[in-house]
């Protein structure tokens, strides 16, 4: 059987599971999608989305309308089975491997001798073959000789997944060489990237680092952010001016680190090697520390008026997705509703609606507030005036009127 003529089942259809699922059913493959939710479940199998992410939309519903896709909340017999749940981290910063665990008990009935089972979902160090390996070994399935096992990390940015699935290299690592080699030819049947053979752990590892790197660069913006307010320098401008140097790439600040990976994955690090992971853990408690001091500087402000109106301008992670996991917005305006710093009013452009908030059109917050809190760069409020803003009291943390 040729590659392309196999047949896949992805669990998981979130935002690497559902493009990914797409991505293979455009190429040819026979897909079933699998997920705990019916409302998922059935809303693919309209051809329709769930999330936000560019293009999407068209590759389900030609994925789907072809006859490549389905979903289901069940899993089927495949060649592939590709596992793309959520690794997130309990309350004391352990990593919860519940969902990754669960999912290969699901599919553990459906696997026959000759399958390859991936790991995609971002995880520690050494899932792949103390939860995924080890428990198809104790159902009665041989990882050694008959299953092939192996992870492959995702490493796409939300904005351009379709893109980056095709294009970026992938690290590909089996537990032992014939699962790697097995894994590689698989990706290389749809990659236009480099298809980077290693073992497990290190495929595990090499995401875990591409992520806390971030994160430590992203400390270090926000460190210089407090220290530019405290002397009262323009921390936007003081970047640009020694970006200019050749050999010095600092990144923006901002509110906080949020998105399901750099906000979870140097975590699984520190959790693994605490004696060694001190910059890692630092850079950590660094980002999660800078909601706080913007709800300070929300707070100093407020007091100048009898009754503030704060008009929160971004709910998600990052720029121009609807994607809300980790991200230190919420947080931000769910504190301050809860300690009561005033009328919060609240604009999130890619969202409908939400559970937990009223959401209002951008510029009925900004006419409505005395202090606008602009809390992502959405490319919608990159439009804003100053002149908009006349007599209110404007709090960017993302520099787009700098």
């Amino acid at each position: 059987m040729s590659v392309i003529n196999k047949k896949i089942c992805v669990i998981g259809l979130g935002y690497i599971g559902l493009p990914t699922a797409s991505l293979l059913g455009t190429k040819g493959f026979s897909v079933h999608g699998v997920d705990v939710s019916e409302h998922v479940v059935n809303t693919i199998n309209e051809g329709k989305i769930h999330i936000v992410e560019p293009d999407l939309d068209i590759m389900v519903k030609s994925a789907v309308n072809a006859g490549n896709l389905k979903a289901g909340v069940e899993p089927v017999e495949a060649d592939v089975f590709i596992i793309a749940v959520p690794t997130p981290f309990k309350g004391d910063y352990e990593p919860d491997l519940s969902y990754v665990e669960s999912a290969t008990q699901l599919i553990s009935p459906f696997i026959k001798p000759g399958n390859l089972v991936i790991l995609e979902s971002t995880s520690p160090v050494g899932t792949t073959d103390e939860v995924v390996a080890r428990i198809l070994n104790e159902n009665g399935h041989d990882t050694e000789k008959e299953v092939y096992v192996a992870h492959c990390p995702e490493r796409v940015l939300p904005g351009r997944i379709l893109i980056e699935l095709v294009e970026n290299d992938r690290i590909v690592g089996g537990v032992n060489p014939l699962a790697t080699q097995k894994a590689i030819e698989f990706y290389n049947a749809f990659v236009r990237g480099e298809v980077l053979a290693t073992d497990s752990r290190t495929a595990e590892m090499a995401k875990l680092t591409e992520n806390s790197s971030r994160d430590v660069s992203i400390a270090f913006a926000n460190e210089l952010s407090l220290i530019c307010d405290e002397e009262g320098i323009n921390v936007w401008e003081l970047i640009s001016l020694a970006n200019r140097h050749p050999r010095v790439n600092i990144l923006n600040p901002g509110p906080g680190v949020g998105g399901h990976c750099i906000a979870v994955d140097p975590w699984f690090i520190v959790a693994r090697s605490p004696k060694y992971a001190k910059l890692i853990k630092t850079a950590r408690l660094v980002n999660d520390a800078k909601p706080d001091w913007v709800i300070e500087k929300v707070k100093s402000r407020a007091e100048k008026f009898k009754h503030p109106v704060i008009g929160c301008l971004g709910l998600a992670f990052k720029a121009d997705v609807d994607d809300l996991r980790e991200s230190p917005s919420v947080d931000i305006v769910r504190k301050l509703i809860k300690e009561n710093v005033g009328e919060v009013l609240i604009s999130e452009p890619n969202l409908e609606s939400h559970d937990e908030f009223d959401l209002l059109a951008c510029d009925e917050v900004i006419k409505r507030a005395d202090i606008i809190l602009l809390l992502v760069d959405h490319k919608e409020y990159k439009g804003i005036k100053t002149l908009e803003l006349n007599e209110k009291v404007f709090i960017d943390t993302r520099g787009i009127l700098q």
